[in-house]
């Protein structure tokens, strides 16, 4: 992505300098893929920084975590006060909060930024998400904004926010992504394991759902992928092994929702999924054992449930979203981040792995209503999940009899349920805890943040926990 961004940066006007360890990928690049472009090639830091001028903007490239500090360490002593270091990487938001401050200290300003689009997108308009030291965003705000994606004109850059801002939105939207990916792979093990569809089958009906609700990047790579065969002619896709690999950028998206206290269930099992993927031989061991799952039952009308298909993954798919921007609007609340999520779905829309076409029904979502607690109470988003509730259930279903895994599709329906339950079993739930660990509970009928203890056993006593959350 680095070289992309440097090409890309060249194309809209701007003097670009470049350095890699490996010095003579640096020469390739200035004699290959940067010829005739205003790149200069550099051999070492020191190098480098020379030929910026003031103030200096450093854009980091690299591995998330000790190599950024590395780097930066490096740089410390070659910079001024009012440069500006930019990590384009996928870090951890803490650390892009700890680097802000501490470079504060020094004169100097930080950026972290998450960069999406892949190899493509950074070379033609990716999506840049910026945030840490506000004072900064002038300094490059023409540089990101001139090179990334546009949609009806505007640039899919805006500044998110102080400290890790930046580098959050990037993990969610990573953590989303992992959920629409995990939703289209299980679309496709209904359509091949209990429909009994072959790849080109597949192939047309991706290329249905493209032109409709469900259009975005991932179901159009999707549709590709479906038709590219192997030297022997055969479906590529059935010689890839199926074990699933991931940077990391999933697991932080789960952990900073039990931290904050959000239900992300659908990306929480899609990161699970990934890891039961990776469990390969004892998953062929274990289908030695417990056999291979009940017989598919006949399907009478696969039309039918191929419109069921795409009502659940639009479905899910909403939820997915929902949930992360609850996500985003829980670490807002927590950090003081003024995020504005209409501006975080425009920069979606366009050069990102996750742009779909509903992304501007989001904006307008959160631009009718920037307080808006959950996507899903939205107008077009809660008539849109009640039109598709029938067909969603009829493949969580489906994938329950034919013992297909579904874990995404199916953990959207019961998040769904729950988030539109009045009353949930937690009252018994509340009572076992009060049973066993004198927990203390609260009543319906008094006011809320009054709590009670029963002695449920007659010779517990009248002592209880205090109470608290976690």
């Amino acid at each position: 992505m680095g070289q992309n961004l440097v090409l890309n940066m060249a194309e809209h006007g701007f003097h670009v300098a470049v350095f890699n360890r490996t010095t003579s990928k640096v020469d390739e690049f200035i004699a290959g893929p940067a010829k005739g472009y205003s790149i200069s090639g550099t051999h070492s830091l020191e190098e480098l920084v020379a030929a910026l001028s003031v103030p200096r903007k450093v854009m980091l490239m690299v591995k998330a975590g000790e190599v950024v500090d590395h780097f930066i360490d490096s740089l410390l002593p070659l910079l001024e006060p009012g440069d500006v270091i930019i990590d384009g990487g996928n870090s951890h938001y803490p650390d892009t909060t700890r680097r802000t401050a501490w470079l504060r200290e020094k004169g100097l300003h930080f950026i972290g930024t998450g960069v999406s689009g892949g190899e493509e997108g950074a070379r033609f308009g990716p999506s840049i998400m910026p945030g840490g030291d506000p004072e900064a965003w002038p300094l490059v705000k023409d540089i990101f904004q001139s090179i990334a994606a546009k949609v009806d004109g505007e640039p899919c850059c805006q500044w998110v926010g102080e400290d890790g801002a930046g580098h959050f939105v990037k993990m969610v939207h990573n953590g989303i992504e992992y959920g629409d990916m995990q939703l289209i792979c299980e679309a496709y093990a209904l359509m091949k394991n209990a429909l009994g569809m072959d790849y080109e089958q597949m192939h047309n009906i991706f290329s249905q759902w493209s032109n409709g609700v469900l259009d975005s990047y991932l179901i159009d790579i999707t549709r590709d992928i479906m038709i590219v065969k192997d030297e022997d002619g055969t479906p590529l896709l059935e010689k890839i092994l199926d074990t699933a690999g991931q940077k990391g950028t999933g697991k932080w998206t789960g952990i900073s929702a039990l931290e904050l206290g959000v239900p992300l269930t659908l990306i929480g099992e899609s990161v699970f999924a990934r890891v039961l993927s990776s469990l390969k031989e004892e998953r062929v061991h274990a289908a030695g054992i417990l056999g291979p799952g009940p017989a598919i039952p006949a399907i009478e009308n696969r039309d039918e449930i191929i419109n069921a298909l795409e009502d659940a993954l639009y479905a899910s798919k909403i939820i997915s979203y929902a949930q992360g921007f609850m996500l985003m609007s829980a670490a807002a609340t927590e950090y003081n981040w003024k995020l504005h999520y209409g501006d975080i779905a425009l920069m979606w829309r366009g050069g990102c792995i996750i742009r779909s076409a509903f992304l501007g029904n989001i904006k307008q979502a959160y631009d009718k209503n920037p307080g808006l607690q959950n996507l899903a109470l939205d107008d077009f988003f809660s008539n849109a999940l009640k039109s598709a509730e029938a067909g969603w259930r009829k493949v969580v279903v489906l994938a329950a009899q034919s013992g297909i895994a579904a874990p995404a599709l199916s953990s959207a329906l019961s998040y769904f349920d729950g988030y539109r339950s009045e009353r949930l079993p937690a009252n018994l739930l509340q009572a076992q805890r009060d049973y066993f660990g004198a927990h203390t509970y609260e009543r319906i009928d008094r006011k809320r943040g009054e709590y009670f203890h029963t002695d449920w056993t007659g010779h517990g006593g009248k002592v209880s926990s205090t109470t608290y959350e976690v």
